[in-house]
């Protein structure tokens, strides 16, 4: 599980863990710029989120171009921050199953606050919206404190 670099010293894979989930959370990344290009060519918005009106629950006007900018953002905002803190953990020798495992959940939770919440209706309050916003948070928290606690001798405990 190593590679060879300049006259062939030989440099283990240092995340594999976090390389092997590059591609499907870039391929979805994708799908969601992709939306949102769709949606400012198709409403013809090409700065800010102005596009076209749908009702919310309280009568009030959901904007598609909006949305798909906020489920863009929103993956934005939080797949950065999961993949170091997985780097992080991984570096310091995390248990690689459990990362996977921990990064396949992510990943669902992501698919779930977008195609189960925001998208799922014209109120964008489905069930996947909560469920992917307490699965992400939870996610981060707890890799957060594996990380930290895999380096717990670090400060003599």
């Amino acid at each position: 599980m190593s590679s060879t670099v300049g006259l062939g010293v030989p440099v283990p894979k240092m995340l594999p863990v976090a390389g092997t989930w590059t591609l499907p959370f870039t391929a979805y990344l994708l799908l969601l710029g992709t939306r949102v290009m769709y949606r400012r060519v198709k409403t013809e918005k090409y700065i800010g989120d102005a596009g076209d009106d749908k009702p919310d629950a309280k009568g009030k006007k959901i904007d598609p171009l909006a949305l798909d900018s906020r489920c863009h953002a929103n993956f934005v905002e939080n797949v950065p921050l999961a993949f170091v803190l997985v780097a992080i953990a991984e570096l310091n020798g995390g248990n690689r199953t459990v990362l996977n495992y921990a990064m396949a959940t992510l990943f669902a939770f992501r698919i779930a606050h977008v195609e189960l919440g925001l998208r799922s209706g014209d109120q964008a309050l489905g069930v996947g919206r909560p469920l992917g916003f307490f699965g992400t948070q939870g996610f981060l928290a707890g890799m957060a404190a594996y990380g930290t606690w895999l380096v717990k001798g670090y400060w003599g405990y």
